[in-house]
């Protein structure tokens, strides 16, 4: 039997989880706006952060003390996919597709795959780990595939299906991401075994239930480095829910009704995730050279140019293309330089006993509250400002406010950051020596 190396093996993992995600996360609303449910699209990008408020925590804790990692990542994609799947099949059967049936499938098949996020994080950690890898420099490179995996993901539904039907404006697209849902949870069990810490009887209860991760909130570097990661989450799935519909309604007006980028959004958009690729090769360089402090606000300013060239673009090549494409561009700092970085920083910062529950913690503020909070407001940015039966010129004014709104937002944020969080420290990780009995690294 032919044994593959670790890192390849983890970037084979990387791949498939980001791949689940990528086949329909950039095209849902455009599938939706094409079904009569154009105003709910908020709905189903703001569920993916109401569910990130408890299931990350919860299943980060049954990793942390009941269930290895490994099996419960594979546990959470076969649930995942048997129920967007099940999504699937309903749109396909249903002559109209309603709201509720939809939005109940939906949202069960996410509840399980957003923890799963946390739990790959954790699998890749223990095994770098375990092999003697600095996981500050070990898994960026492996990251990589992750992000590939969402790249070959949105291609493929923007390019699979005829013509008139494409993968990124049907149900096909959840049909993918069941499949690699289920093909994941298969190959999660082949990954090296997580270790699991069960408190002791004598312990307290929020250490039998895995709660000392929030005991971080006691440290103030800590706490507001989460506050300002749920400010900065607030920013994370506005792109994912409106881009591909605002790019696609240039197609209604005449001087833009033949542009190529009109006409394929999620390729145009799929830019993003290649530049997610060459930007976190530089996380290990800039971590160590600027800090958290340093990534995080160069990722605050990038969200700045993210939406304010958005709002100025158009898909005319010898018009307003290049800001479309420079905005893709500068996406890969905005969502690298915090998601990942943030997602190192977390690691280094606490022990062993606690990282799938502090990796949870932080997907609670960002993906949870810093999401749920950020799409549920944009919904309504964009339903005030887009508004059904407008004329397309109209509409398109509407959305370039809603596009300078959110830069707006973006650019508050980055100055209070800038002047409230201190963190001195750089790249690398904590030794045991350095962790307090409360699970934080004593600095």
């Amino acid at each position: 039997m032919i044994k593959f190396p670790l890192k390849f093996r983890l970037s084979l993992l990387n791949f498939l989880e980001f791949a689940i995600w990528g086949a329909y996360l950039t095209s849902l609303g455009n599938f939706l706006a094409g079904n009569g449910l154009a105003s709910q699209i908020g709905w189903f990008y703001a569920v993916q952060g109401i569910v990130s408020i408890f299931m990350p925590s919860i299943i980060g804790i049954i990793a942390d003390r009941y269930v290895q990692a490994q099996k419960m990542l594979s546990f959470c994609q076969l649930i995942g996919g048997l129920f967007m799947g099940a999504a699937g099949f309903y749109c396909m059967g249903a002559e109209t597709i309603e709201f509720a049936p939809l939005f109940t499938l939906y949202t069960i098949s996410v509840a399980f795959f957003m923890p799963t996020i946390g739990l790959n994080n954790s699998v890749a950690f223990n095994a770098l780990t375990k092999a003697g890898e600095d996981t500050v420099k070990a898994f960026p490179p492996i990251r990589i595939w992750g992000t590939i995996g969402f790249i070959c993901a949105m291609l493929f539904v923007n390019f699979a299906g005829p013509k008139e039907a494409r993968f990124q404006t049907s149900y096909y697209q959840l049909f993918t991401s069941a499949f690699l849902s289920l093909l994941m949870a298969s190959y999660a069990l082949t990954m090296p075994k997580c270790p699991t810490s069960k408190a002791a009887k004598s312990a307290s209860l929020a250490d039998q239930l895995g709660l000392r991760a929030f005991a971080l909130f006691k440290q103030k570097k800590m706490a507001i480095f989460f506050i300002f990661s749920m400010f900065l989450g607030v920013s994370l799935q506005i792109t994912n829910g409106y881009a591909n519909p605002y790019i696609t309604s240039f197609i209604d007006i005449p001087a833009f009704a033949n542009a190529w980028a009109a006409k394929n959004a999620n390729a145009l958009i799929s830019l993003s995730q290649v530049s997610e690729t060459l930007c976190i090769l530089l996380i290990p360089f800039c971590l160590k050279r600027f800090g958290i402090k340093g990534v995080m606000l160069m990722s605050m300013v990038a969200w700045v140019l993210r939406f304010g060239l958005f709002g100025a673009g158009n898909p005319e090549i010898n018009g307003g293309l290049w800001m479309f494409v420079l905005s893709c561009i500068v996406y890969g700092v905005a969502f690298d330089f915090f998601n990942v970085s943030g997602g190192l920083y977390v690691d280094k910062e606490t022990n062993p006993e606690i990282r799938s529950s502090a990796q949870g913690l932080f997907m609670i503020m960002t993906n949870g509250l810093g999401a749920t909070i950020g799409t549920l407001a944009a919904m309504s940015i964009v339903n005030h400002y887009v508004v059904p039966g407008a004329t397309p010129e109209a509409n398109l004014e509407g959305w370039r406010t809603c596009w300078y709104i959110f830069a707006g937002y973006a650019a508050v944020v980055a100055v209070l950051f800038a002047l409230i969080f201190k963190d001195n420290s750089k790249g690398g990780n904590a030794s045991e020596a350095d962790v307090d009995p409360a699970g934080m690294v004593e600095k």
